[in-house]
């Protein structure tokens, strides 16, 4: 386990949950919040962090943030699911964007909630997903319809291409991003080229936006 893993023992009712936010005030306030509807059994700092807590704890509720250092909410996700853990997943983002939260819920998350809103709609998205629902922020919902959830542009890519595109975003040169990930410029620049072929991108500035959206770096 990671040194951003903080352990916690807080004895309440189910569900237990963990807490990824990389933001320490944010999570600091959100146990507080929930400290008298939840088990909180720890909190992480990062994607990576959570990936390795809830394989851990196995917890019955995951609220994570979208945009995280290292591994994005979205990325950590899929990594739960293809690793087994069973645990109910809300995000809670920044991003009121309903093209976002299809990507969530596609991903296999079962919440989706603005950090804009009330801490209670928090409480009631706990709520509704632990008794078996599903849960979006009203300004979310309205919004949904007629975006396809099947095409999951972001779950064509492949781990490294992930990274390779997170790293784009941030502004990282071609050969910056080589010596980050061990590989040579030339490596870099075909992933760079099938991203935008996958992703039907023609630049890189579209590229930043996409992962911008995405959540995958903040802004």
């Amino acid at each position: 386990m990671t040194g951003d893993f903080v352990a916690t023992s807080i004895m309440t009712a189910a569900p237990r949950t963990l807490l990824a936010d990389d933001h320490m005030m944010v999570a600091e306030g959100l146990n507080r919040l929930l400290a008298d509807h939840c088990q909180m059994v720890g909190t992480v700092l990062d994607g990576t962090s959570l990936v390795e807590a809830a394989v851990d704890l196995q917890p019955d509720l995951i609220i994570a943030d979208l945009s995280m250092p290292g591994l994005s909410g979205l990325d950590a996700i899929t990594r739960l699911r293809a690793r087994g853990v069973g645990a109910k997943i809300i995000i809670l983002t920044m991003y009121a964007d309903p093209r976002i939260a299809k990507e969530a819920i596609a991903a296999g998350a079962v919440g989706f909630v603005s950090k804009h809103a009330a801490g209670q709609e928090l409480v009631t998205a706990i709520r509704e997903v632990v008794a078996g629902g599903t849960y979006l922020s009203p300004q979310v919902a309205e919004r949904m319809g007629g975006l396809p959830v099947a095409e999951k542009p972001l779950a064509k890519l492949t781990p490294r291409q992930r990274q390779v595109l997170q790293l784009i975003a941030k502004g990282y040169r071609m050969r910056e991003i080589a010596g980050a990930l061990q590989v040579s410029p030339r490596t870099v620049e075909t992933h760079k080229y099938e991203i935008m072929r996958v992703l039907g991108f023609k630049n890189t500035a579209d590229l930043v936006r996409y992962a911008t959206w995405l959540g995958l770096v903040d802004t």
